[in-house]
């Protein structure tokens, strides 16, 4: 028997050491809510959810673009729309110069009317924008004079090409309509003929066709943009969820373990006041 060294107490306290590391760790995943707080708790683990952490992070930010692409084709939509109506009230006022019975001066009003129509008509394409971007003709310019404006490419995924774009060379001015002739004409009033008034009734036709064809466009492009926020969405949730199940903690799990943990760390206390009493036993044979 020796008294030298406790080996008994030595065991003991290593115990408790152990227990004291588990019992620690077990706290800090409850107080945090987390499985995984650092590295050495799991590894592989911690890269797998960084990465879904990442990838939930991104797409989050594409819904973000998304819904931000929505709001712009919905600027576009809407002023394409009035367009529409200015290109439809044009249309009428030709068909009532081009009869007989509207008088040159008639036609005169008409025309100044037709005019101050097809400058709304270019006030709105140069000035219809979202957060600076041209959408129908390349620059701000009210003469309509300006270019096609360019295609629209909108970042809806994490990787780069998942992209959706809208067609691009929309010039929604008197120009890329092809009623330059018609704006020509109005705006010195007298010129406006009921011979001309019946032939530019086509060209407004051609023109309310290739507005429309352009507002299908973005409408199109909408609702490709609605749908891919909704498959976003669930992507995110699902991806969410995967990251949850390896960090997130188990409560009724970890809470067991704790008190298991506790319970042990109470019964080494107790197993290291045990060895000292067998050392001091020892003592009693010098006596």
């Amino acid at each position: 028997m020796r008294i030298n060294t406790n080996v008994a107490s030595l065991n003991a306290q290593e115990a408790a050491q152990n227990t004291q590391r588990n019992l620690s760790n077990s706290l800090e995943k409850l107080s945090s809510g987390l499985r995984i707080n650092k590295a050495s708790d799991d590894a592989s683990g911690l890269a797998i959810a960084d990465k879904l952490r990442t990838q939930a992070s991104s797409v989050g930010q594409a819904m973000s673009n998304g819904n931000s692409a929505v709001a712009l084709t919905q600027i576009a939509d809407k002023a394409m729309g009035e367009q529409s109506n200015i290109l439809d009230i044009v249309k009428t006022k030709l068909i009532q110069a081009g009869t007989a019975t509207t008088s040159s001066a008639g036609r005169t009003a008409i025309a100044k009317d037709v005019n101050k129509l097809l400058d709304q008509l270019n006030n709105i394409a140069g000035q219809t924008n979202y957060n600076g971007i041209q959408l129908l003709q390349a620059d701000g310019t009210n003469t309509g004079a300006g270019a096609a404006g360019a295609a629209q490419t909108f970042v809806m995924g994490e990787k780069s090409g998942n992209t959706i774009s809208t067609a691009g060379a929309v010039r929604a001015n008197e120009t890329g309509l092809a009623i330059t002739t018609l704006k020509t004409t109005v705006e010195t009033a007298s010129l406006l003929t009921a011979t001309i008034a019946r032939a530019q009734m086509t060209t407004i036709d051609s023109a309310i066709d290739t507005l429309n064809g352009w507002r299908a466009d973005f409408g199109s492009t909408q609702n490709q943009l609605e749908s891919a926020i909704r498959n976003l969405s669930t992507q995110q949730t699902n991806i969410k969820a995967a990251e949850s199940v390896i960090r997130d903690v188990d409560y009724a799990q970890e809470s067991a373990n704790f008190n298991k943990q506790n319970i042990i760390a109470q019964a080494g206390t107790y197993a290291m006041s045990q060895s000292n009493a067998v050392q001091q036993n020892i003592t009693r044979l010098l006596q």
